[in-house]
């Protein structure tokens, strides 16, 4: 089947699977291997993107579901997103697997609520799992941009 959706800006037409996922679509047939495969039951958020600016978990959305709309991918962020500069200040990652779906789940904060409090962060955020707990540096990576606006 063809599905024609936007990517990161970008109309695309895909061919694929009447049983395909957006995010063996993303990786397999699309390259933009930043999101990554986790769990595969929306269970640990490694593999979250935004789906018309929601953070969702691609492991569970069926491409069928995506026809018509807007994928934002950590791609999509251009390695230029403050948050991507926090991280990396902030010296977030250990094994890195989780990073994008947690980035892709602060964004998604920030874009709906500019200024939120630890508690709307921590809320926010529970749900994006990070095997190398690596929370409290995900949380100052969050703050620092909050103070820098």
């Amino acid at each position: 089947m063809k599905y024609s959706f936007n990517v990161n800006g970008q109309n695309l037409e895909v061919d694929a699977p009447e049983n395909a996922n957006l995010l063996w679509t993303l990786r397999e047939r699309l390259q933009l291997t930043g999101t990554k495969y986790g769990c595969g039951a929306a269970l640990c958020g490694a593999c979250t993107v935004h789906l018309d600016g929601t953070p969702v978990r691609a492991c569970m959305i069926p491409l069928s579901m995506v026809a018509g709309r807007s994928v934002r991918t950590i791609e999509g962020l251009g390695g230029e997103h403050p948050l991507q500069k926090a991280w990396i200040e902030a010296q977030v990652p250990q094994c890195g697997y989780c990073q994008s779906g947690q980035i892709m789940q602060a964004v998604a904060l920030l874009e709906q609520n500019p200024s939120p409090s630890r508690e709307q962060i921590l809320a926010h955020m529970n749900g994006n799992l990070c095997r190398c707990g690596t929370y409290n540096r995900i949380l100052k990576a969050i703050e620092s941009v909050i103070q820098q606006r």
